[in-house]
């Protein structure tokens, strides 16, 4: 089940510092300045077991006429409304303000569950400081701080608590699920309804005209499994929204319920950011991908643009390039089948399991011959690999020294691994694990 957790406060709290700290990256640009997170952020974590999405939001600032400021304000009220719990930041060394006030009457509106986090508190001296953010009426307060990390265990063992941890068991879970992802007005509609061979969706040149995920099931040709189309934008009451945040904010969801993601882009409008971070998103999910660039009839074209928009596509989705591209025009019906078939492909390729003797017969001639680097003076000496039983392609490498592999390295044996067996489309896990 899809969780989303939502970091939401005024600026320079240290919402940044502490997504990085979530996604063990430094994804976030983390500056003294108020106001430098205005584009969202989006990361994967896992605590106590558990995965889920990170969204860092820009800060809340009430009643500024500034127009990042506004527009962060919108993006903020868009996050709150998707998140399954939200962590609220204060600063505890600036103390408690009219600002906080507010946004914790905002949330307490939105009736989402959230944890109030009292961060800057980086030493046993300044306990005392989080003890007036009492007043806004929030019984438990977590003091944290996002640099050293201290206190943020007992911040998410609490937040996890709120996570769905059922399995439904129900014929949705069961069968294979392909979701349609990309930006407003892509053809994705249009895609599932020539599929289909009827207007099942609603499709208009407004782009949000699909508001929600729509799960449709698809028997034919002997296939049995749902197609997804996603909203790429929706509306909110009165909320104008930012379109490229909330196209990334619903396929966040639909990603992660899905097995197989359809990345459809407009190739007359080129691969573009936005594009990427919907693909990147699929990646990070660790679920099949294949790319779709759809209105390829209104590209001006010669014997080489196939070959050159492929490559220019590929060095885009650089390092991970095994991605099954087609172009295609839904509206002259070419090539679409063409993404259904493969989609099923990708999908099979996810569950492919290759046995132990076998994974050793070829890959341990090939160390071998091109053994891992020395590192530190330090030889490392593969002796076996093996597939895990995870839900997606992972392969452990036994050895003496997992520490001294490096990162090329692991390519390497990557690219080997799909040298011989097909895993297209599929992201690849690659662990090394000490065996003396």
């Amino acid at each position: 089940m899809s969780n989303i957790v939502s970091l939401v406060g005024r600026p320079n709290v240290g919402k940044s510092t502490f997504f990085n700290r979530l996604i063990q990256s430094r994804e976030a640009i983390v500056d003294a300045t108020a106001g430098v997170t205005r584009d969202r952020n989006y990361g994967k974590a896992d605590w106590a077991g558990y995965d889920f999405s990170v969204i860092d939001t820009g800060g809340y600032v009430v009643g500024s006429e500034d127009v990042f400021e506004s527009e962060i304000r919108k993006q903020v009220m868009l996050a709150i409304d998707e998140s399954d719990v939200i962590i609220f930041m204060v600063d505890g060394r600036e103390g408690l303000t009219s600002f906080d006030i507010e946004i914790a009457q905002l949330l307490r509106r939105s009736q989402k569950p959230f944890y109030l986090a009292v961060n800057k508190i980086d030493s046993p001296s300044n306990y005392l400081d989080y003890t007036e953010f009492y007043a806004l009426g929030i019984e438990a307060i977590y003091p944290i701080s996002a640099v050293s990390g201290s206190g943020s265990g007992e911040l998410l063992d609490e937040v996890v608590k709120n996570f769905n941890r059922d399995v439904e068991e129900d014929y949705l879970d069961q069968l294979p699920k392909i979701t349609i992802v990309g930006k407003p007005n892509v053809g994705k509609s249009s895609l599932i309804n020539t599929f289909l061979g009827y207007e099942r969706h609603i499709v208009t040149p407004v782009a949000g005209t699909t508001r929600d995920a729509i799960y449709t099931r698809y028997t034919g040709f002997g296939f049995d499994f749902y197609l997804v189309d996603t909203a790429g934008l929706r509306k909110k009451g009165k909320v104008e929204e930012d379109l490229e945040f909330y196209s990334v904010m619903r396929s966040v969801r639909a990603i992660e319920k899905s097995d197989v993601c359809v990345i459809m882009a407009d190739a007359s409008q080129g691969f573009d950011a936005q594009d990427l971070n919907i693909f990147s998103l699929a990646a990070r999910n660790r679920k099949g991908v294949v790319v779709v660039l759809n209105k390829w009839d209104l590209v001006e074209k010669d014997n080489k643009t196939h070959k050159e928009y492929e490559d220019f596509v590929k060095k885009r989705l650089a390092p991970f390039t095994d991605v099954p591209i087609i172009f295609t025009s839904v509206l002259n019906k070419q090539r679409i089948y063409k993404v259904l078939e493969t989609a099923i492909r990708v999908c099979k390729n996810k569950d492919r399991r290759v046995s132990t003797s076998e994974l050793n017969d070829v890959l341990l001639p090939i160390i071998k011959q091109s053994p891992p680097p020395v590192n530190k003076d330090k030889v490392v000496k593969i002796k076996y690999v093996t597939q895990l039983p995870t839900p997606f392609p992972a392969f452990a490498f036994f050895c003496n020294l997992p520490q001294y592999v490096r990162e090329n390295y692991k390519r390497f044996l990557e690219n080997q691994i799909r040298a011989t067996w097909d895993f297209e489309g599929v992201p690849i896990e690659i662990y090394f694990r000490k065996k003396s």
